[in-house]
């Protein structure tokens, strides 16, 4: 019984706080990422750790804790991507021979364009499991307790995600922008 009056605290906190800070949200982690598709992505993020959190914990200051939880969110993924494109780049750089030219650059600028366009091709789960693994490092089993879904589907979404971008992008492109050293 404990556990279900829980559960029922945990569904109006949560309730509460969409209705009141859903849309204060999405513009705060978009003002930091740049981007409304991957701020709604981190505002999710926010929401399923403010599930999982004691409501004892939170409903003090569930405003504070959500910016603060969001904004941590935000800025992990930025530094994640950075991390990311860094290492591609100091892959590019080693393969070349050479630091980047202007035409180098811009190659590359295109390169990741081409990436992008071929992950927002996929489905929501695929896109979401590929950045997960790639871009977050994660095993399939952190991506399933992350995502709710089943660690085997977690590896056929991975597997047709990646054959997918495989038919969409030359392999030097992929191997490339998606592999680590």
């Amino acid at each position: 019984m404990l556990e279900n009056n829980i559960a029922v605290e945990r569904e109006k906190i949560v309730h509460r706080a969409l209705i009141e800070f859903e849309s204060a949200l999405i513009g705060y982690a978009a003002s930091i990422v740049k981007d409304e598709d991957r701020a709604k992505d981190v505002v999710q993020d926010t929401f399923i750790k403010l599930y999982e959190q004691d409501p004892e914990k939170v409903k003090e200051s569930l405003k504070a804790w959500l910016f603060t939880v969001c904004r941590n969110r935000a800025l992990d993924i930025l530094r994640k991507e950075k991390r990311m494109v860094a290492l591609v780049d100091e892959k590019a750089d080693r393969l070349e021979g050479t630091t980047a030219t202007p035409d180098r650059v811009a190659d590359w600028d295109e390169r990741v364009t081409q990436v992008m366009n071929a992950l927002d091709r996929l489905s929501d789960n695929q896109r979401k499991v590929i950045r997960l693994k790639f871009q977050q490092e994660l095993s399939y089993k952190e991506i399933s307790e992350a995502t709710g879904l089943a660690p085997g589907n977690v590896g056929f979404l991975l597997h047709t995600g990646l054959k997918r971008l495989r038919a969409l992008l030359p392999e030097d492109l992929l191997e490339n922008s998606l592999r680590k050293q």
